[in-house]
């Protein structure tokens, strides 16, 4: 999740938060930081009147817009990975009408509410999970190479790496740069995307995976038409970073269910189903709570999830397309690894 105060909040606590969502659990928890009142903004598709668009319906068209909704309603659709907003238009054209924003990840919307602390914690730890961070840009030709830190504001550089004479680079002076770019990259965690034209980028990764098997791994092939700077905002401009947070949370949840079933098969501190999940919660001993996307719209699961929040548990919402979460609906649909084992 992204985020950012329009301005200092007032002493009350009112005030307004620019978000942007970019995952499943992000959806999941804006469906708790927007409720009945709230007013939230966003960019949406609108028919705009023009003088004489009664007497020429035939050009009629939509534009992007921006409205204020003072929300009615939540509606969270894990499976359609969807956060519907239901209410009236406040702000913008057609103030009055009734509308339903359709959130999305990738989807920037802003909420105006009074913001409680436990309203602010739980978007510190929506923000603090952002692949967003940690993501870097590596911009590859014949001679040289780029690395860039994806920061909210955009790209930053980290370096610049110049060795040999582009087109003219001998087959040594560019193995000379993979081994200097290896060694960069040895210092940054997490996805590595590597961009630009042409194909010294897959010579890289083909390289890497020769050297660097662990880091190779993490990397991810774009391609652009630009070079260096260019190329990273041309990848950001691609929907790079999207296709990266839906690779992290598909990878979130592998980890989170292989763990279980290790558990499982130790007779470690786990439980699964509702009941043993909710004995884990009433002893304290919930750390994490996985539920499957299909079961998080029932009353109870809800309430069970709320009260393991409440003790400072966290949540991993898995999609059931995926064989992670047809692993959990197989297991009731809701697990918990525990701090601690409990006595059956």
């Amino acid at each position: 999740m992204k985020a950012a105060a329009a301005e200092p909040l007032r002493r009350d606590g009112f005030g307004e938060y620019k978000l942007m969502p970019e995952s499943l659990d992000d959806l999941w928890h804006l469906s708790h930081l927007i409720s009945y009142g709230n007013t939230v903004f966003a960019v949406t598709m609108r028919t705009v009147d023009g003088p004489n668009d009664k007497l020429r319906a035939e050009k009629l068209e939509k534009r992007p817009v921006r409205i204020g909704v003072k929300c009615e309603k939540v509606e969270f659709t894990p499976t359609a990975n969807r956060l519907r907003v239901f209410g009236v238009i406040v702000f913008g054209p057609d103030t009055g009408q009734h509308h339903a924003l359709n959130i999305e990840p990738g989807y920037e919307i802003s909420v105006v509410r009074e913001w409680r602390t436990v309203d602010l914690e739980r978007l510190d730890r929506a923000v603090s999970s952002s692949v967003h961070g940690v993501v870097h840009i590596v911009a590859i030709e014949d001679g040289e190479a780029e690395l860039y830190r994806i920061r909210q504001y955009g790209p930053e550089r980290v370096t610049t790496l110049t060795i040999g004479s582009g087109k003219t680079a001998e087959l040594d002076s560019r193995q000379s740069l993979f081994e200097e770019l290896l060694k960069a990259l040895d210092k940054v965690t997490g996805p590595i995307v590597v961009a630009g034209p042409g194909f010294v980028k897959e010579d890289f990764v083909k390289f890497a995976k020769t050297k660097a098997s662990d880091t190779a791994a993490r990397m991810l092939l774009e391609d652009t038409r630009r070079s260096g700077y260019g190329a990273a905002q041309e990848a950001i401009g691609n929907g790079v970073l999207s296709r990266v947070a839906e690779d992290l949370q598909l990878a979130k949840e592998v980890q989170v269910m292989d763990e279980v079933f290790l558990r499982i098969g130790q007779n470690g501190a786990v439980a699964y189903g509702a009941a043993e999940v909710q004995t884990s919660i009433d002893y304290g001993a919930a750390e994490t709570i996985v539920v499957a996307d299909t079961e998080i719209r029932q009353s109870r699961t809800s309430r069970m999830i709320e009260a393991a929040e409440r003790l400072g548990a966290g949540v991993v919402v898995l999609s059931t397309e995926f064989e992670p979460g047809k692993r959990l609906i197989g297991l009731g649909g809701v697990a918990a690894l525990l701090r601690y084992k409990i006595a059956a």
